[in-house]
């Protein structure tokens, strides 16, 4: 028998759900199917080099750099591009942050370091490793924010990883719950803005994999000011209901124009013509059949492909009807249906 897991004790961040953030989280959970589908289309390879674009000229964007999507693009593909010095290694930053996406755990701290690291190599001396000194978030008005004491740091941003891994909250919300935190520790010298948002996207990615080509942050520049006001009400309330709020509505907006059209079943199809599956998911089948246990990275390593794409095909799986998850992530199985 599967133990239970211990209902989690430790530090939580204040935060309330109101009721339209839990409509949105049913309308992401409803969405969410669509769009893994219309990342199996045939364009899907274009579509998502096109996301990836999106998401890194946005994010570095809300920051100041003023490259737009065909130079990211441009230095994506290794060509010239003339701009400032600093501008292009932001993106060349954010490439290889991007490239070792699958492989960073959401849930650790050092994967966090490592990130940033890459992320502000050569824009920083303090790359990789949490700021010694203290720091403010500034408008044209003056002081927005003074971040916690650098001595603070550490131990506020471990207990908000122990939060986020061992909490029963919806990983939707302890997504945007993180990000609302981060930003308010200012774990780093500089670089936070764009690591809070890529650690959301990195969280989502653990409940579904379709976030990994989903770029959020594109709607979030799109709502630049709308983004930070939601920052400043959740400060000013003392939790962070406003952000959570504003967060998800940009997820679904993001799901929902991101869809494309359904999938169109061929005319004469017979009503019970077999589902079809590419030849990842029919290994993912075939090793369920033997294994109802088997983990992503088990899968992966037995198919050859990295754990993004076992992900990805699951979340397939799933929204054909073929396969469910039963249970918890830790104790839970992977059940086959007949079809």
């Amino acid at each position: 028998m599967a133990r239970k897991k211990e209902k989690y004790n430790g530090y939580k961040p204040p935060f309330m759900l109101s009721a339209k953030a839990v409509g949105m989280i049913a309308d992401i959970s409803a969405q969410m199917e669509r769009f893994a589908i219309r990342l199996e289309q045939s364009d899907a390879l274009t579509l998502r080099r096109a996301n990836r674009i999106k998401t890194i000229h946005s994010s570095l964007a809300i920051e100041g750099n003023t490259l737009l999507e065909s130079e990211v693009a441009d230095i994506i593909d290794g060509k010239t591009v003339v701009a400032p010095i600093r501008e292009i290694q932001e993106v060349k930053n954010a490439i290889r942050v991007y490239e070792e996406f699958d492989r960073l755990d959401p849930f650790s701290m050092d994967d966090l370091l490592k990130a940033h690291g890459l992320m502000m190599s050569a824009l920083t001396d303090d790359a990789g490793h949490f700021r010694r000194g203290g720091v403010g978030v500034y408008s044209e008005n003056g002081l927005v924010h003074m971040a916690p004491p650098a001595e603070r740091v550490y131990p506020l941003i471990s207990d908000l990883f122990n939060w986020l891994k061992n909490a029963d909250d919806h990983l939707l919300v302890r997504s945007c719950v993180f990000h609302y935190e981060f930003e308010l520790i200012h774990p780093f010298i500089d670089g936070n803005g764009r690591m809070g948002r890529l650690w959301q996207s990195l969280i989502l990615t653990r409940w579904h994999p379709a976030f990994a080509h989903l770029p959020v942050e594109n709607m979030v520049y799109s709502n630049q000011q709308a983004y930070y006001d939601a920052i400043a009400l959740s400060t000013k309330q003392g939790e962070s209901g406003p952000f959570i709020e504003f967060m998800l509505g940009e997820i679904l907006n993001a799901v929902r124009s991101h869809q494309g059209e359904p999938l169109a079943a061929p005319v004469n199809a017979p009503v019970n013509a077999p589902v079809k599956h590419t030849k990842t998911q029919a290994a993912i089948i075939d090793i369920l059949k033997g294994d109802a246990h088997a983990t992503y990275d088990e899968m992966a390593a037995t198919i050859g492909v990295n754990r993004t794409t076992i992900m990805r095909n699951i979340a397939a799986l799933k929204g054909k009807g073929v396969l469910e998850r039963v249970g918890e992530d830790k104790n839970g199985y992977w059940k086959l249906n007949n079809k």
